[in-house]
């Protein structure tokens, strides 16, 4: 069983066949494709995915459970710190032949045909799914100043002295009165 040349996440079904019960086994290290992430983290493009996928025959299509594992990169969302993770993820898909009739036309199912299976839809729903909408780069992350942007995990103490301006005019009362 081989990796097909047209896309490193396409497997090439040749070896399996459709006799029900017959599985091939893929393990290797492919190329991440782009955008695999969110904004604030992800995959970089090019990077190595780890792939481990059995692909097993039924009678209705096949049967591909497996792991995938990635490298992130991304940014802490509190203080835009560079971040550093990996995901784990595994998947247990079925797809059905294209020829194969369904009970329910109206159910949503993966379907494949010929003698490939493109496992990038999959994969990047799994790993995109996965991610978290906010990164931190610590759980106890106290961001940026909200007024001048400095990092507060650099200046524990950092504060500005900020005056609501319906109260301004009675500090210029209180200038003005002398005191007892």
């Amino acid at each position: 069983m081989s990796l097909s040349s047209a896309s490193s996440l396409v497997v090439d079904l040749i070896d399996l066949g459709r006799k029900a019960g017959s599985m091939i086994e893929v393990e290797r290290t492919v190329q991440a494709p782009e955008d695999l992430g969110i904004a604030v983290i992800g995959v970089p493009q090019g990077s190595d995915l780890s792939l481990t996928v059995r692909i097993e025959s039924l009678e209705q299509g096949v049967l591909a459970t497996g792991s995938v594992h990635a490298h992130l990169v991304g940014e802490c969302a509190r203080c835009l710190d560079e971040i550093t993770s990996d995901v784990d993820q595994t998947f247990q898909e079925l797809f059905f032949y294209e020829d194969q009739p369904l009970e329910d036309e109206d159910e949503e199912v993966l379907r494949f045909g010929g003698d490939e299976l493109d496992l990038e839809p999959i994969l990047r729903d799994l790993i995109v799914t996965a991610l978290p909408l906010a990164p931190v780069c610590r759980d106890d992350c106290p961001g940026l100043c909200s007024e001048c942007g400095a990092r507060l995990a650099d200046d524990p103490t950092h504060k500005h002295d900020i005056i609501d301006a319906r109260w301004a005019a009675l500090l210029d009362v209180q200038a003005q009165e002398p005191e007892l």
